[in-house]
C-alpha cells in the first residue's frame, strides 16, 4: 500500500483484489478487505478514499465483513450533537481470513463435484432409455 495523504491500494493490492474477485468475492468486498487489512483501524471515509470506492459500496462491504466475523465496528462519540464516528478493524489477521475463504471455496468445489457426479448418473440413465427406443 502506498501512502499519499492517506493510504491507497497499490499494484500488489490490486493483484490480490483481482485474485479474490476471480475466486468469487465481490470486488468491493475484496478492495475493502485489502485496505482494512493494512491499517490498524479506519473510518469508512478512509476506505472510500484509499480503496477508491463510493460510500454505499464501503457500507455494504463493511456489513459483509462484520457478518462474516472478519471485522468489527467501534463507535466514538463526537463532542456535541451528531452521529458517532464508526471505526473499523479486522478481528483476525489476513492469512486467517484467507484460510476461512479457502475453506468456503473448497466446500463449494466439493458440492460442485457431487452435483456433477449426480448429473452424470442421471444422464447415463437417459442415454440408456434413448438407445432402447
Amino acid at each position: 500500500m502506498k501512502r499519499k495523504r492517506s493510504f491507497v491500494l497499490d499494484e500488489k493490492d490490486d493483484k490480490a483484489v483481482q485474485l479474490f474477485t476471480e475466486l468469487g468475492m465481490p470486488k468491493n468486498l475484496a478492495r475493502t478487505l485489502m485496505y482494512i487489512s493494512q491499517v490498524e483501524e479506519c473510518r469508512s471515509a478512509d476506505v472510500e478514499q484509499g480503496a477508491d470506492l463510493r460510500q454505499p459500496e464501503v457500507s455494504v462491504a463493511m456489513q459483509e465483513l462484520r457478518r462474516r466475523g472478519w471485522a468489527k465496528k467501534r463507535d466514538i462519540k463526537k463532542k456535541g450533537k451528531g452521529r458517532p464516528v464508526h471505526l473499523y478493524k479486522l478481528t483476525q489477521p489476513l492469512p486467517h481470513i484467507l484460510k476461512s475463504f479457502e475453506k468456503e471455496k473448497m466446500q463449494e468445489v466439493e458440492t460442485i463435484k457431487e452435483d456433477l457426479t449426480q448429473l452424470q448418473s442421471l444422464i447415463s440413465q437417459y442415454n440408456g432409455k434413448i438407445e432402447s427406443i
